[in-house]
């Protein structure tokens, strides 16, 4: 399974019945940012902003993307990256595309994402990942960003943004990943195939970059 899973962030524990639940207290702070897919679509500030569903569903396929290129570059955690997934998700789901650049927030909820998974990276490691991975097409990207001028102005843009991050999201930060309960139910149905695991491991991770994990608490049901 492609990268490891350190920093998993869901207090968790299964019961007698083989089902697996958070404490309450995790539930009512997770519970605040799931929603029904017709309250996700009819009340998105960036529809109200006149961008249609389809070009917002791409906006968030491509900031995706973008935090997956980021988060292997800088060796983090896949659960590292599926925080800040999240983060970005939660985030347009208050504010516009049309007046946030989504790779400079997506940006911000992997440097912030590292620091709530204790698996940070030095910002300025960020700054430059990000900036080379924004300006792959130009060759001269990786030169400028390491002028003094060009990463202060990074800098400073990446900082403002993590104000107005942590803000819109309330500074809440309890997630409920499926990544320990996935685990845990290969291990009690004893799958031995590591084709069968990895389908069921890829099928979550495809699982964040669409609506599923705004909508669905991720319980998984394992059965004696």
């Amino acid at each position: 399974m492609e990268n490891s899973m350190a920093g998993e962030s869901s207090h968790s524990e299964m019961n007698n019945g083989g089902l697996y639940i958070y404490s309450q207290e995790k539930l009512e702070e997770g519970g605040r940012w799931y929603f029904s897919r017709k309250e996700i679509e009819e009340n998105s500030p960036s529809k109200q902003d006149g961008i249609d569903l389809k070009k917002e569903a791409y906006l968030r396929k491509s900031y995706c993307t973008f935090l997956q290129d980021l988060g292997m570059r800088l060796k983090v955690p896949q659960v590292t990256i599926a925080t800040a997934i999240i983060f970005c998700h939660r985030f347009f789901l208050r504010q516009s595309h049309a007046k946030n650049d989504r790779r400079t927030i997506a940006t911000v909820c992997m440097f912030l994402a590292g620091k709530v998974e204790e698996t940070p990276r030095p910002l300025k490691d960020v700054i430059l990942v990000s900036y080379e991975i924004i300006h792959k097409k130009d060759p001269e990207a990786v030169q400028r960003i390491k002028q003094k001028e060009v990463y202060e102005q990074q800098k400073e843009i990446i900082l403002l943004g993590e104000r107005v991050v942590l803000a819109t999201l309330g500074f809440h930060f309890n997630l409920l990943h499926p990544y320990k309960p996935l685990v845990d139910a290969i291990k009690k149905f004893k799958v031995a195939q590591n084709a069968l695991a990895q389908v069921a491991w890829n099928f979550v991770n495809d699982g964040y970059g669409k609506l599923l994990i705004l909508v669905y608490i991720p319980f998984f049901p394992v059965s004696s």
